[in-house]
């Protein structure tokens, strides 16, 4: 009886009795192969197993395209299947350099192309199926009407201070803000919020919403090579810097008291005589930000428009001087005043200082320290006046502007 070998005598009852009260259960407990999950005959599970899929092969760019952008990203992706081979080679020859990436999945150009030129991105890739494909694009970068280089006022490797802005100043007027922004990318190793404001068309500040932390360490990427800035213009060239910020020195400079109070981390750690401006020419109330430092420097009150040979005009040999603003506001030493400061207000505008608080204070302090100058008697600092974004408060830093 084959593998069930002969039955017993009378089981063959038995059997049918148990199949005909399971043909009447059956019968009572139906369902449809959906409820069942199995095939609608009433067999097994269903076969979910698919078929091996052809490789589905995408280039970023079509072929014949005109006006491409040399700064985008050229890719070559797949998915069913992984790319064996892939290139971008210029009409004379010039190869690009690039890189499998996700596994053999996709490919990307490592760097940018030239403007005005034709190239050819093609790839080859092998399915799930087995089989290959392969695609290809002839295209041509665009001729810009007009180049915009970009310049930062960090430089690599520098230590700043926990108030330093990121200012971005371009070589000509930026049609196109929004598109600007979107190729300058701010970086810190603990997420600093910040925000950009255009000083002018030229002109761009990015701070963070407070100062920064000590320790902070931060990439400037300006990558505006081949990239659109609206008009027909287009990036000149990239610019990338690398920077971190060091300890929190802080001062505050009372026109009333005539002195500076130093702070380090919170704690006043130095208290200086000073002499600010005088009541014709009063130093701007607000809080600057430090610009740069000077160990010999002459002061010139031509290059702020005050004639030297007028009444209120200088030129003055320093031996130590820090800027604070455009205008021409420094801290410096002043040995000629010494009697004054701590009394009396005699600059055109400065902050004097006796030769050994200036070169104490210089030696102390970084590019992004900042210094608030009060009871002065003069107007308002401007925002523009040099780095003094910390003018602003939040709210007025990221309104729209007029």
């Amino acid at each position: 009886m084959g593998r069930w070998g002969m039955a017993a005598p009378g089981s063959w009852a038995r059997l049918a009795t148990i199949m005909a009260v399971g043909g009447v259960l059956a019968a009572g407990c139906t369902s449809t192969g959906q409820e069942r999950g199995t095939g609608g005959d009433g067999g097994g599970p269903a076969d979910t197993t698919r078929p091996p899929q052809p490789a589905e092969l995408d280039l970023s760019v079509k072929q014949g395209a005109g006006d491409v952008a040399p700064g985008r990203g050229f890719t070559a992706t797949v998915q069913h299947g992984t790319i064996t081979e892939a290139s971008l080679v210029g009409e004379d020859g010039t190869v690009v350099d690039g890189a499998m990436t996700l596994q053999d999945t996709a490919w990307r150009a490592s760097e940018a192309l030239g403007y005005g030129k034709t190239y050819t991105l093609e790839a080859t890739a092998e399915g799930d199926d087995g089989e290959t494909v392969t695609e290809k694009a002839t295209f041509t970068t665009v001729v810009p009407q007009g180049q915009a280089e970009v310049y930062l006022n960090v430089q690599e490797g520098q230590q700043v201070g926990v108030g330093m802005p990121l200012a971005f100043t371009f070589s000509t007027d930026v049609p196109d803000r929004e598109l600007a922004e979107r190729a300058l990318r701010i970086r810190s190793d603990n997420d600093t919020e910040g925000a950009f404001r255009w000083r002018n068309d030229s002109e761009v500040t990015w701070r963070p919403k407070e100062h920064w932390q000590p320790g902070t360490k931060v990439t400037v990427d300006a990558a505006i090579y081949g990239k659109p800035l609206g008009g027909g213009m287009y990036g000149a060239g990239d610019r990338k810097v690398s920077f971190e910020v060091g300890r929190k020195v802080t001062a505050i400079a009372d026109g009333k008291s005539h002195h500076m109070s130093v702070f380090v981390d919170g704690e006043r750690v130095r208290r200086m005589p000073i002499s600010m401006g005088k009541p014709s020419s009063p130093t701007p109330d607000g809080t600057y930000t430090v610009m740069s430092e000077h160990n010999g420097y002459t002061m010139d009150s031509s290059t702020y428009g005050v004639p030297t040979d007028s009444g209120d005009g200088y030129r003055l040999w320093v031996e130590y001087a820090t800027r604070m603003s455009y205008s021409g506001i420094f801290y410096h030493s002043a040995p000629w005043s010494v009697g004054q400061q701590g009394n009396t207000n005699t600059s055109h505008g400065c902050i004097n200082l006796a030769p050994d608080d200036a070169a104490w204070l210089m030696k102390n302090s970084k590019p992004g320290d900042v210094i608030t100058v009060r009871n002065s008697g003069g107007q308002p600092l401007d925002w523009t006046d040099g780095w003094s974004v910390w003018q602003l408060s939040w709210d007025e830093w990221t309104s729209e502007e007029a």
